[in-house]
Formats: structure tokens, C-alpha cells, sequence
């Protein structure tokens, strides 16, 4: 697939420190193994700095919750475990992004409190406003924020390429079922490679 540069974004979906560093708060969960395992940062930094040298915009995508993760809700597990683990709070080093794929001038960040990039944010605007048809995307958790995006992003007419070295989650068995069961009739599967030498 060739990519048409001018209707291209990457979404890059919560490279944060609380959920792939050593010393985050998901540390014993396995997402520190397997993003180590899939070269996940590396990969990221490689596909954004390509995107931006061909004008490709990258949108970093930040799960945030404020201290005491008020307004996020505790029915679903995912929010409960959040809360109970009080991670990526705004302002703490567990919410920054990871070291090599910080922001860069001229980059979007978009915060939320959902798993799905699109879920009440500007995203859909600013993608549209762009004049964007598809999207790359990239970071984790892959069978959890990272499909819900793709799910919603195919939902808004987009055209959704997922990374598959460029995604990570706690372990193979997930990112195998998240790539090849959810993502079948969803997104077209890449490679960081045949990413890159496609833009």
C-alpha cells in the first residue's frame, strides 16, 4: 500500500511511562517484555520521524486523568485499574511520553480519558480539517486503545493502517488475537519497514 503523504496521519496512542517503562505503574503487567520484545519505541520513533521529514502530521494521543482519577468512572475494569493504580496522572513523570517519541514541534497532542483516541476529542475535526483520508496507527495497548481507535477511525470512514511492530501489549498471546481476529475487517497490517518505505 502507498501511502498519498498529503491525506496521511500517524496516531501514536498512549507511548506514556506509566504503561511501557520500567518503574511505570503497568511495570508488572508484561507491557514492559513485550514492548521491549516488538522494539515498539524504536519502531514509533522511526515511522514519526519519516512522517515528518515527508509532512505527514503526528498526532500524539495522551491518556490523562486528573489526580484521584475523578470523572473517568470505576464500572469498567480497565477504568477501576486506573484508578486503584493512580496512573498517568497529569503532571507525573508516569504520564509524560516515553523518552525518543516526546512531541516535536508542529506535532498535535490530544488528551482523553477513553480508550479510543476519537472518544470526545477534536481528533476527527483535525484529521478532517487536514483533509486526512487514512490513518497509521501506533502504541499501545494494541487490544485495547489501540484496536478501539481503529475500530472507531474505520467507523469514521477512514482508511486505518495499524503497525504491527509498532503496536505492544502484555503479552504475544494478545497481540496476536488483537491483530489477527479484531483487526482482519478492520485495518490493513504493516510492518514499521513497509511502513516507512511506503510514505
Amino acid at each position: 500500500m502507498k501511502f498519498d503523504n498529503n491525506k496521511t496521519a500517524l496516531l501514536i496512542i498512549d507511548l506514556q511511562n506509566d504503561n511501557l517503562t520500567k518503574r511505570g505503574k503497568f511495570e508488572n503487567s508484561g507491557a514492559v517484555e513485550h514492548a521491549e520484545k516488538q522494539n515498539v519505541v524504536e519502531h514509533i520513533k522511526a515511522i514519526a520521524e519519516k512522517a515528518r521529514v515527508v509532512g505527514v502530521p503526528v498526532f500524539h494521543n495522551l491518556f490523562v486523568v486528573e489526580k484521584g482519577a475523578k470523572g473517568i468512572g470505576d464500572r469498567a475494569p480497565i477504568f477501576r485499574s486506573i484508578a486503584e493504580t493512580e496512573s498517568i496522572v497529569r503532571g507525573t513523570w508516569g504520564a509524560a511520553p516515553v523518552d525518543g517519541v516526546e512531541p516535536k514541534e508542529g506535532d498535535f497532542v490530544i488528551e482523553k480519558s477513553r480508550m479510543s483516541a476519537f472518544n470526545g476529542t477534536q481528533l476527527d475535526t483535525l484529521l478532517r480539517g487536514l483533509g486526512v483520508e487514512t490513518i497509521i496507527v501506533t502504541g499501545v495497548w494494541t487490544n485495547m486503545a489501540v484496536e478501539h481507535t481503529c475500530r472507531d477511525g474505520a467507523d469514521h470512514g477512514y482508511n486505518v493502517v495499524i503497525a504491527t511492530d509498532g503496536t505492544s501489549t502484555i503479552n504475544e498471546e494478545w497481540q496476536e488475537a488483537a491483530l489477527n481476529y479484531a483487526m482482519n475487517n478492520i485495518a490493513t497490517k504493516m510492518t514499521t519497514e513497509e511502513i516507512i518505505e511506503n510514505m
